[in-house]
């Protein structure tokens, strides 16, 4: 299968599944939107920590080294600019680091002005990093 058809086929799946749902820190949030992803592009991301509220996913994202290792851990990262379809950024939140997928020109996430999962509008300026998935 083509590059660009199988990272079609698991934003498909994500934004199908993720699209939508209130943030949720026992089952919807940036972390297992984006470990879903993964799994969907064919990456072996390991388990997430258990949390359930924003307090312990700061915890457990703090344990892990922050949200930018985690992701350097299994991941190349790529200048914003080359960002495709499917790639993963990482943008500073107001709870802390929060991460989105690129879906087209915007990126897929939650918003605090939002209660559900949305297509926003990033400035490429305001990406922490960013990764191909």
């Amino acid at each position: 299968m083509k590059d660009l058809e199988r990272r079609r086929l698991a934003l498909e799946a994500t934004a199908n599944k993720y699209r939508g749902k209130v943030l949720d820190f026992h089952t919807a949030d940036c972390v297992r939107m984006v470990r879903f992803h993964l799994l969907q592009m064919g990456h072996k991301p390991p388990t997430l920590p258990r949390y359930r509220s924003l307090t312990g996913a700061v915890r457990a994202m703090k344990a892990a080294g922050g949200l930018v290792a985690a992701f350097d851990a299994i991941l190349p990262r790529i200048a914003p600019a080359m960002m495709l379809d499917a790639d993963i950024a990482v943008i500073a939140g107001d709870g802390g680091d929060a991460a989105l997928i690129r879906c087209g020109y915007k990126f897929m996430g939650w918003h605090q002005d939002h209660d559900e999962a949305v297509n926003l509008m990033v400035d490429l300026g305001n990406i922490t990093a960013a990764w191909r998935a």
